[in-house]
């Protein structure tokens, strides 16, 4: 990859990828200093050594199936920037850009990520988000609906519409459509615990949704991250309002176990909600709750907290844990069968 700010091409990696490691050499002797980074539990970055000219790193496999990483390198003028590796292929879109991709002996991707064929659906517009509908269904008729924080992400680097019209192509669920929705303002002020982004969803959004794609059935809600925190939060708030959740690595901030996260601007707020989930106050609805998780990333010991706590509280909750990190294709990979799942619970 050509470094554009200071003008020189970046050397290659060379890379080993075994069952139980990875081993990296960038065979540059001008950087100062080189590291790997990534979104494992901490530490975050890990620096090269140095060995003559070369940089090396030897990392045992986290537990997961694949990472996701940058090389920060520092010249010797100091300047410093996150690139991904020029020599590595494997890259995730994202977000914030495109990273890096280590896949260990025996990660596949789910098969239905290769299905080019199903019947495409509708997607139009909303002031929201995007709606997404099944391939010709009636507009006017009422379908399941499916409520996504971060909907276009989920849409773009999940691939969460390309999943629906597998799902529907095959008949593993049945006509429905899903709201892409995407958070108003700042994401972080509306997704952590807002008693007014509630209202908004609940109150004006789902009024709105039910002239736009007409349901009858209580939607399923679902969301990444902060987005599975708002989710859980407004059904919290609005009891009766959703049929089922699906939460992914959800930021289910607790003290015990997020100290790092305590400067983050919202973080007394989640911790308060998340306190009410665990110490069983407020009404809360059972209804089916399927949490995801990475194995290998830091949220998920406060994710097992909050499934054994709606257990406790009488919901049929479930806790997926699979072998992967805090990021998009994690959540992608785990979508089947565990989604289709909650939208025909949400039926019966």
């Amino acid at each position: 990859m050509d470094n554009l700010r200071h003008g020189y091409r970046a050397a290659p990696v060379t890379s080993v990828v075994a069952e139980d490691a990875v081993e990296l050499a960038l065979a540059d002797g001008r950087y100062r200093r080189v590291a790997f980074t990534h979104e494992l539990r901490r530490p975050r970055e890990i620096p090269f050594e140095r060995n003559g000219r070369r940089w090396e790193l030897r990392l045992p496999r986290p537990p997961a199936d694949r990472i996701e990483y940058l090389l920060e390198l520092e010249d010797g003028d100091g300047n410093v920037e996150r690139v991904p590796d020029p020599d590595n292929p494997l890259r995730a879109p994202g977000p914030f850009g495109d990273k890096s991709v280590i896949e260990f002996p025996g990660y596949a991707a789910p098969a239905w990520v290769a299905d080019e064929e199903s019947a495409q659906g509708e997607i139009r517009e909303l002031p929201f988000g995007l709606l997404w509908s099944a391939a010709e269904s009636d507009p006017q008729q009422p379908l399941p609906l499916l409520l996504a924080h971060d909907g276009p992400e989920y849409a773009e680097y999940s691939l969460l519409v390309r999943l629906l019209d597998h799902l529907v192509a095959f008949g593993e669920v049945p006509p429905m459509r899903a709201a892409l929705l995407a958070p108003p303002g700042d994401r972080n002020e509306s997704y952590s615990a807002s008693r007014r982004y509630a209202r908004l969803l609940v109150e004006r959004w789902l009024p709105q949704l039910a002239q736009d794609a007409p349901y009858e059935t209580r939607p399923v809600g679902m969301g990444a991250s902060l987005g599975a925190l708002a989710m859980l939060h407004a059904h919290w708030l609005y009891p009766g309002t959703f049929g089922a959740l699906l939460l992914q690595s959800g930021s289910f901030f607790r003290r015990r176990y997020d100290a790092h996260e305590s400067s983050y601007g919202r973080f007394a707020r989640i911790t308060r909600f998340v306190g009410t989930v665990v110490g069983g106050r407020g009404q809360a609805e059972p209804i089916p709750v399927t949490v995801t998780c990475g194995t290998a990333e830091e949220n998920l010991d406060n994710n097992r907290v909050i499934a054994a706590a709606l257990q406790e509280r009488g919901f049929p909750a479930r806790l997926v844990e699979h072998p992967d990190a805090h990021n998009w294709t994690s959540w992608r990979d785990v979508l089947d069968p565990h989604l289709p799942e909650l939208v025909l619970r949400s039926l019966q």
